[in-house]
């Protein structure tokens, strides 16, 4: 059923069109990445190159390996030299300004990721110069770590910018930047050795073939491609302020998606149609912008696909927090409260290109959490989807209150049996489990284990937090209402409690298989996003598509 509130939800407006077109025209040189297996001859002098992996691994490159990416600047006693002094986590100048070594970290804990993904991002994000036109990568791995290495790089070139480009007041004019650059990443395999008792292999498990070979197939290729692509992808849209991609613009992209991947056309649920079909936690979050909100849903159908996998999204493209409005400084940066469902958006778009034997539905929760006369109150109570009712004791606590429609709506019209949110939900995630790893809460052992490894894997980390029903969800009693949507107790386990109220809706005896990802701090790196989850839904559910590589890193059923 496809439900259109406003005829142009796909169309934008022209008066909005011109507007953006003012303010992006301003946008510094975009960066193409490409991946390659193998070298091809380039000069530094010209063509920058990068040379990065672990020491070990750099260390089994011959001079005639790597000559034809360094002469005639580089000679071979130049680059025996580099070997023996780049420190671990650092780089070092091979020709200045033109070639660059630079190592991984030796070491690797049990709950980090054995690519060192997170290390090369800050190397690769330091080395780029930005006046080449073309640059290369050249990226020494084992294959098990090589789609979460080319994320790591992926999202290390941002796509948004608003720049002008023109130089500070009283600073001499520069050369203009080159409108377009290429940066090609070059990738080098090495042989897995592996050594009983290694730490480095502590907590990987054993590994699929496919993963101790040398080289890389066109497919495979084109998979590390399409991940890397749509993680840049959902990194620009929670880049993107909104006032350049607000409720609108999210929509018309989960349109633009449907027609390159030649789907149906997304269910497009918005304003009143919201309210009449009873999704009182995303009317109400949205009804106070000028936008009205929307739920989307894309859906796959896999060839004797069975069941079905949901994956649902919070998508607020601005949180002002509401009347429970955020003091100045947390306000800032709440243009990316959409991650969650850029993440979806951008999964779904490069699974589906691998044709899975699945039924896949990408669910987007949109609204934007705004401050104005039909906003959402304190004290006010809202029926949901599942038809539970919620007293609101915080309107800051909004992420949740969306996601709940979105399950239920997953559950009960899509008819999915795996349901997936992934959100930036708290604040306290961060606290929980830092910023590099997402936090996961999971009905299913199973599911919990197999998300785990596939964090590792992929290089989007994630690790459990407490699943425990009775212990935590009376947090959210309530006197005159089902359930509050804020906890009374915030040094209780706040993750958890915040990820059990959207499960609450679809059951505590929900006999599918669900799993709530909280993603609020990895979701970005500094300033900017990272596109966490495209890469960690890829790999999680890859077992069920025909990418060879997607297939062999993907989790089976973990047992310890």
């Amino acid at each position: 059923m496809l439900i259109l509130n406003i005829l142009s939800n796909c169309v934008p407006k022209l008066a909005h069109n011109s507007l953006k077109y003012a303010v992006c025209r301003m946008s510094s040189a975009s960066v193409n990445v490409k991946f390659r297996w193998g070298l091809t001859p380039s000069d530094p002098e010209q063509q920058p190159v990068l040379i990065v992996g672990q020491a070990v691994h750099l260390n089994t490159l011959s001079w005639q390996n790597v000559r034809c990416k360094l002469e005639p600047r580089v000679s071979e006693e130049v680059w025996q030299r580099g070997l023996g002094v780049v420190a671990a986590g650092e780089a070092c100048e091979l020709w200045p300004r033109g070639a660059s070594l630079a190592a991984l970290p030796a070491r690797r804990s049990r709950h980090a990721a054995p690519s060192r993904a997170h290390a090369l991002s800050k190397i690769v994000r330091a080395a780029q110069r930005t006046s080449a036109a073309e640059e290369f990568i050249v990226l020494v791995c084992r294959k098990r770590d090589v789609l979460a290495s080319a994320v790591g790089i992926a999202r290390a070139v941002p796509q948004f910018s608003a720049r002008s480009g023109s130089a500070p007041l009283g600073t001499a004019p520069q050369a203009p930047a080159p409108s377009r650059r290429d940066l090609t990443v070059e990738i080098v395999l090495v042989a897995d050795d592996r050594r009983e008792g290694d730490s480095d292999d502590e907590g990987v498990g054993s590994l699929d073939p496919v993963l101790l070979e040398t080289t890389l197939n066109d497919d495979e290729l084109s998979t590390i491609q399409r991940v890397a692509d749509m993680t840049r992808l959902a990194a620009r849209i929670t880049d993107t302020p909104a006032n350049l991609f607000h409720v609108d613009d999210f929509v018309e992209e989960a349109c633009k998606l449907a027609k390159e991947l030649d789907i149906a056309e997304p269910t497009v649920i918005r304003g009143e149609a919201l309210r009449e079909k009873g999704m009182g936690g995303l009317y109400g979050v949205g009804r106070g912008a000028a936008r009205p909100p929307a739920l989307v849903s894309l859906t796959y159908e896999g060839a004797g696909a069975t069941g079905g996998v949901a994956w649902v999204g919070k998508g607020i493209v601005y949180d002002t927090g509401g009347l429970s409005i955020k003091s100045r400084s947390a306000m800032v940066g709440m243009k990316g409260d959409c991650g969650g469902a850029a993440a979806v958006l951008g999964a779904f778009g490069a699974l589906v290109r691998q044709k899975p034997k699945m039924r896949l539905h990408a669910v987007l929760c949109l609204a934007e959490n705004s401050v104005g006369p039909d906003a959402t109150r304190p004290d006010d109570i809202h029926q949901l989807y599942s038809g539970r009712t919620v007293e609101i004791n915080n309107t800051d606590a909004e992420g949740r209150l969306v996601l709940s429609d979105g399950v239920v709506y997953a559950q009960r019209d899509l008819k999915a049996d795996t349901i997936v949110d992934i959100a930036t939900l708290t604040g306290a995630q961060g606290t929980a489990t830092g910023k590099y790893h997402a936090a996961a809460v999971c009905n299913s052992a199973r599911l919990e284990r197999r998300c785990v490894a596939a964090g590792a894997a992929s290089g989007d980390l994630v690790h459990p937090l407490p699943f425990a029903p009775e212990l935590h969800f009376p947090e959210f009693s309530s006197v005159v209402a089902d359930m509050k949507n804020s906890v009374a107790e915030r040094n209780n386990a706040q993750p958890s409690c915040a990820g059990l109220f959207i499960l609450s809706h679809l059951g505590f005896d929900f006999r599918g298989e669900w799993l709530h990802i909280d993603m609020a701090s990895p979701a970005h790196s500094g300033e900017r996003a990272t596109g966490y989850g495209v890469a960690l839904l890829n790999v999680l559910f890859g077992g069920h598509s025909n990418s060879r590589l997607l297939r062999a890193l993907s989790p089976g059923d973990l047992t310890d």
